[in-house]
């Protein structure tokens, strides 16, 4: 079995040479995932002086850690968009995502990375799913993809019929990375890893203040990480976040389908190559919200399970998970931030299809700078407002209401206890509350409360982290930031013993 979190492909992706961080530029992009790079090299393309400054490094984020399919057909997604928005709207959504996918299927083509052309089917796993299958067929249908019904998709597993689209994709996320940051760079772009932007200065053009007490002053701003770091629209309490899984298994002859079920928990199959050009079969699926569920390795577990029974010649090679970011109507969030000065955009809510609405979002975004737009953003964009998704946020809300609550109760009762390798455990120490974790190096302590609105955290027991169970965000054992919203690290107190202010206390 494997525990590193690192997948298949090459991540961190090969983006070799450093760049200098500048004083100014045109256009800053934080996050260098698909759509930061996009967006960047778009603007580079139109002679804009960019700069993408990497919080870890490129290949960190969802972009680096899906599954990396690109197709219009995702799941039982177009159906359940029909539930709450007008077939216009939702023929906005595919012609976005038809926008994206074909940009990156291009400028894949043309700069030799590694994708695929696959047919995608989403697939009925038990009869009781066959509907879910059914109403996606129909949903399709409406918005003019070219779908078709079969018995029989060619998985190789039990189904009990589907809905397939043709000519889908599937790439190499490490691939598809490197090849953006070379042409970024070929059109005079710089990339800068390992540089986390802790807060911007609003008044006149945007100057982020930057890891190691570095500041860069840009005319425009574009926030591409996942869930936005600067938020003055309070877009993360629309966000779920959750985290899935993938498991990488060498087998000789997989099927080559791209297949996701319609059933909860869904499976999620395609196939890949390994780095030395072994072919592989990749299950993904069994998610669930960040930091809320008892033990992240059984999910892991349950993909094992699952593969075990219909692939029992699969040996596995690699396991790793990604966060991802879901809104409470279901379409994307981007453009323009509000209380943004028009000068800072963003984008999130991908719902797993980053590879094709965010690719989208970038080019949107990129032309919104540039001074254009296209006929599907105002649909999208004007129905895409947390504003107008109050029962959704509600329900959401009502989600983290219930693990600020419940996180506290668990603090109250807790109590030291003896922690083996790999273990971590959340309890009071007075008025402290400490996360406490052990490895084969020794014992770690940290501030036990999310440095972003104070959730108390949980640990993570397949990737070894600090989770916050309120608005996704993660920390290493030692504290370091690896998803936001938050953009300070946990306090180390077993450096720094002193409390300091409230910023580790219960209801600090």
């Amino acid at each position: 079995m494997t525990e590193d979190n690192r997948p298949l492909w090459l991540v961190p992706a090969d983006v070799s040479g450093h760049d200098a961080l500048p004083d100014d530029c045109d256009d800053l992009v934080v996050g260098a995932g698909v759509v930061g790079l996009t967006t960047a090299l778009l603007l580079a393309r139109a002679g804009r002086r960019v700069c993408v400054v990497e919080a870890r490094y490129v290949g960190a984020g969802s972009t680096g850690h899906s599954s990396a399919k690109v197709s219009l057909l995702q799941g039982t997604r177009l159906s359940t968009l029909l539930e709450d928005h007008s077939r216009d709207v939702v023929q906005a959504y595919v012609d976005m995502n038809r926008a994206g996918f074909e940009w990156l299927v291009d400028f894949a083509e043309q700069h030799d990375v590694r994708i695929h052309r696959r047919t995608a089917a989403t697939f009925a796993a038990s009869p009781t799913e066959t509907s879910r299958a059914r109403a996606e067929l129909v949903a399709a249908t409406s918005v003019g993809l070219p779908v078709e019904w079969t018995e029989d998709p060619g998985l190789r597993v039990t189904t009990h019929g589907a809905v397939t689209l043709a000519d889908q994709a599937q790439v190499d996320p490490g691939s598809l990375l490197a090849a953006l940051a070379a042409e970024l760079r070929a059109n005079g772009g710089s990339l800068v890893e390992h540089a986390r932007v802790l807060h911007v200065d609003w008044l006149g053009s945007p100057t982020a203040h930057v890891s190691g007490g570095r500041k860069v002053r840009a005319e425009s701003l574009v926030v591409a990480t996942g869930s936005p770091i600067l938020d003055r629209s309070l877009a993360f309490s629309d966000l779920e976040p959750q985290r899935s899984y993938v498991v990488g298994y060498e087998l000789p002859d997989p099927p080559q389908v791209m297949g996701l079920s319609t059933g909860s928990p869904s499976v999620s199959l395609r196939d890949a190559l390994t780095e030395d050009g072994r072919p592989a079969l990749l299950v993904g699926g069994f998610g669930h919200g960040v930091g809320r569920t008892e033990s992240e390795r059984d999910h892991v577990e349950m993909i094992r399970a699952w593969t075990a029974e219909h692939f029992p010649d699969a040996r596995e090679v690699a396991a790793w998970s990604a966060q991802d970011y879901t809104t409470a109507d279901g379409l994307p969030r981007f453009g323009r931030m509000p209380r943004g000065g028009d000068r800072i955009r963003f984008a999130t809510g991908f719902a797993k299809w980053g590879f094709t609405n965010g690719t989208a979002a970038a080019i949107a975004i990129a032309l919104d700078i540039l001074g254009d737009r296209l006929p599907w953003v105002e649909e999208v964009v004007d129905h895409s407002s947390p504003l107008l998704s109050a029962r959704g946020r509600a329900v959401m809300n009502a989600k983290v209401a219930k693990e600020v609550a419940t996180g506290a109760a668990r603090v109250i009762a807790a109590s030291p206890r003896t922690l083996q390798p790999g273990e971590g455990d959340v309890h009071r120490d007075g008025v402290r509350v400490v996360a406490e974790s052990r490895s084969e190096a020794g014992t770690c302590r940290v501030q036990g409360l999310c440095t972003h609105l104070g959730g108390v955290l949980r640990w993570n027991d397949h990737e070894r982290s600090w989770d916050c169970p309120l608005h996704g965000s993660r920390f290493s054992p030692e504290g370091e930031v690896l998803n936001g919203p938050a953009t300070k690290p946990l306090k180390r107190l077993d450096v720094q013993e002193e409390v300091e202010g409230k910023d580790d206390r219960l209801g600090g």
